[in-house]
């Protein structure tokens, strides 16, 4: 596995070549990217100009970010066309994985018959990316304020997902391990880790948890960055990983609330030093595998 920087989710707003500079001084290996972003600058200036710098400083991408319309569409087909072009540049650049989260309620469909909707849908994503390259990691959203004023409930848990997931059919989509929305949902990590498999794992997000006493400690706002209360096990986690042979990114995902203080480069500084801390307690060495010793 190793260690990815996604600027973006963390309220930062850089250049390309900026956020280059930040992954590569801070010891960060790939970057995610927002692909919609990325689609209008290859638009704007041509792809040679708009992958140039990502090319020279040889980082990996991560992941990247599906938008939301091949959940929406009542035809997947009127979203195909725009997934495939998306995802057709995305292969370009490398990219092998590509993240969305399920939509948590909605106002059309009870939950069984929602269920069976996103089975068969997330099969159809999952073939219609796969001439890409790209796996589909898919992730939910366990806040109670995503469900408001929603007439029907759906997926908000780690549990559901894993259920759900096993119904799409197609061996490309996979789950996109948020450690924190487990903990939200009132999920066990614990009970989680143990129910990883070889192979399910497509991305990974690490942050930790904010202390009891924090009025919104269940909103993503709040939070922490890895290893900063303990609440989540952030070493346990990646040594589950490990164990498994995950191979893929780790991206830390630390709520905007505590860190908006923080200049660019001390916040991003300060994630990779988490991270290192996190992976040396978890017994990994430098290629991201389980070192000699810590495998026994």
């Amino acid at each position: 596995m190793f260690k990815s920087l996604d600027v973006k989710a963390l309220g930062l707003s850089p250049t390309q070549s900026e956020t280059i500079e930040l992954a590569l001084s801070f010891g960060f290996r790939s970057v995610d990217l927002d692909l919609v972003e990325f689609a209008a600058e290859v638009a704007a200036y041509g792809l040679p100009r708009a992958r140039r710098l990502l090319d020279s400083a040889k980082l990996k991408v991560g992941t990247v970010m599906l938008p939301p319309d091949w959940q929406r569409e009542k035809d997947f087909k009127a979203a195909q066309t725009k997934l495939n072009e998306l995802c057709g540049l995305a292969a370009l650049l490398g990219a092998r994985r590509a993240l969305t989260i399920i939509d948590p309620a909605s106002d059309e469909r009870p939950y069984h018959e929602n269920f069976a909707f996103y089975g068969q849908r997330l099969g159809e994503l999952g073939r219609a990316l796969e001439p890409h390259g790209l796996k589909v990691g898919v992730g939910f959203e366990s806040s109670s304020a995503a469900r408001q004023g929603k007439q029907f409930e759906f997926v908000h848990d780690f549990e559901a997902l894993l259920v759900l997931l096993s119904t799409a059919g197609a061996a490309n989509v996979g789950l996109w391990l948020d450690v924190w929305q487990i903990w939200a949902s009132g999920g066990s990590l614990d009970e989680a880790r143990k129910k990883l498999r070889r192979g399910q794992v497509v991305a990974v997000s690490l942050s930790d948890a904010a202390e009891t006493d924090d009025a919104d400690r269940y909103e993503a706002e709040s939070r922490r960055l890895p290893g900063e209360t303990g609440l989540i096990d952030s070493a346990a986690v990646l040594t589950s990983l490990a164990e498994i042979g995950y191979d893929g990114p780790v991206t830390p995902a630390p709520g905007r609330k505590l860190i908006s203080s923080m200049r660019r480069d001390q916040l991003v500084k300060r994630l990779g030093e988490k991270l290192d801390a996190a992976w040396k307690a978890a017994g990994i060495g430098p290629t991201g595998k389980l070192a000699a010793s810590a495998s026994h």
